[in-house]
């Protein structure tokens, strides 16, 4: 769930400066091979902003009924071209091709679940009021909204700002991350052949200049980003003194699992495998600590360990499939390599090393440590396949250990009583809170969100409809009718 501009935050070192190349034109590489995919000059923001503000009031002025009948014609677009799209975020990410084609998957079910979301959360009301009158609340939409979008799920995540906005009567400046404008490309031209302009959706490409210009843009009412906290937080920055935009982030997460009492080790390890590792750890809802009761740890990690070592991590069309595939780009390789490094050189215990078998290809094996002794642990969103472990002895501590973190979008608690669960759910601050689940792939008929570092309390999902459209009052009667029954001469 990261990035217009998702980075993997390194503990040593920061990214460097955007290249002058990037200012004329946006290259995109396969992080499997190096070969480049896709390339195309960044868009004029200007000319963008103002082509979306002609177009708004048209698209406004559409029943609604029209705009989910487009949006539903643009899920069958996507059927149409879903093995290209599957196969391009396959190549462009380096996702393996089974979970691209679950992305596509989820692509074409946001559209239903966001027409259901839509009548609910936005649902007009009318109530009897003073003089044989009407009280009405009715929903208008922001008008030009941005969605940064971001690479680890390069369709679905823009696509579920993007839906829920069109819906409500926004159009679209979707501006892809700078490394996967291949596959925002083949989703702007589903909607573009289902109907729907190019310039109630615009395909817009730039790296963080455009970004920028289009976020502080006057003719832009609005901005929904997925991606990492740094740059959330530098939008909410640059937008503090403007109040009149919309502005619903959905940042990353340094999420915790905690296992307790509980005897299907197997099944246990099964789920924080799955949270820590899936899409190579590139999910602002993976497993980062692994929190463990004291008396179970022996048996957990050994399980886990076992587990982890089976994993076959490869590129995206190797046989058989790989379990995961590389990390971003090399810079995301290096930035992950070197917080291994700091952690191990910091009180970490080596349980199973990071290990990269290419130096020139960011293919990384899953890794874990034990942070247990350390004094400080970095909290960080490492985005990538390590996972940390952290020993405690009692429930209190798991949940102290849990909340010990700026952000809070996923935790869940493995094993435990009902009880147990109650108070862990009463006292985790995070916005996803699971029991026996894992923490990744949340359910998009539930609001998705974050506190913290990881949002500002406009959840994605089910909930987009909220920030798509804002609601009005109306007292309404057919005639006017009034008199003044006081302070008169």
């Amino acid at each position: 769930m990261d990035g217009a501009a998702t980075s993997t935050t390194s503990l040593a070192s920061d990214r460097g400066p955007v290249s002058e190349a990037s200012k004329v034109e946006v290259i995109s590489h396969e992080p499997a091979t190096g070969a480049e995919i896709w390339r195309g000059p960044v868009c004029e923001v200007d000319e963008v902003v103002s082509r979306a503000r002609r177009a708004w009031p048209g698209w406004a002025a559409q029943p609604l009924s029209t705009r989910m009948e487009l949006v539903r014609r643009f899920a069958n677009e996507v059927r149409k071209d879903a093995e290209k799209l599957a196969t391009t975020i396959a190549r462009e990410v380096g996702k393996p091709l089974w979970e691209a084609h679950a992305e596509v998957e989820q692509v074409i079910n946001k559209v239903e679940v966001s027409i259901r979301a839509y009548a609910e959360r936005t649902s007009q009301r009318k109530l009897d009021s003073a003089l044989q009158g009407t009280m009405a609340v009715r929903h208008k939409p922001h008008g030009v909204l941005v969605v940064l979008g971001p690479y680890n799920y390069p369709a679905h995540l823009p696509n579920a700002h993007i839906v829920p906005a069109l819906i409500a009567g926004n159009v679209v400046i979707f501006k892809p991350s700078e490394k996967a404008p291949a596959s925002g490309e083949i989703l702007a031209r589903c909607f573009n052949r289902a109907g729907i302009s190019a310039a109630v959706m615009q395909f817009a490409v730039g790296g963080p200049p455009e970004g920028q210009a289009l976020i502080s843009h006057d003719g832009v009412d609005g901005v929904l980003f997925t991606g990492s906290a740094n740059t959330g937080i530098a939008i909410n920055r640059r937008l503090a003194t403007r109040p009149d935009k919309m502005v619903a982030l959905e940042m990353g997460g340094n999420n915790a699992m905690v296992v307790w009492d509980t005897p299907k080790l197997t099944d246990a390890a099964a789920l924080i495998v799955q949270s820590a590792f899936a899409t190579t750890g590139q999910r602002c809802t993976a497993t980062r600590r692994l929190i463990v009761k004291n008396s179970m740890y022996d048996a957990v990690i050994s399980e886990v360990k076992s587990l982890a070592d089976r994993l076959i991590f490869g590129a995206p069309f190797d046989e058989p499939s790989p379990f995961m595939g590389p990390v971003i780009d090399n810079a995301a390789a290096d930035g992950l390599s070197e917080s291994f490094l700091y952690l191990m050189s910091n009180g970490g215990k080596a349980i199973k090393h990071l290990v990269r078998p290419d130096e020139s290809l960011p293919f990384l094996s899953p890794a874990i440590i034990d942070t247990t002794a350390m004094k400080d642990r970095p909290d960080v969103e490492l985005f990538g396949p390590i996972l940390q472990i952290i020993r405690v002895h009692d429930f209190d501590e798991a949940i102290a250990e849990t909340n010990n973190t700026r952000f809070g979008l996923a935790a869940s608690l493995i094993g435990g009583t009902p009880p147990e669960y109650n108070k862990f759910w009463a006292n985790a601050r995070a916005g996803i809170v699971n029991w026996n689940r894992a923490t990744v792939n949340p359910n998009h008929a539930a609001p998705i969100g974050g506190i913290g570092l990881s949002g500002n309390h406009r959840p994605t999902g089910y909930y987009a409809a909220d920030y798509c459209a804002y609601p009005v009052a109306s007292g309404e009667m057919e005639q006017p009718r009034a008199m003044i029954g006081v302070g008169l001469r």
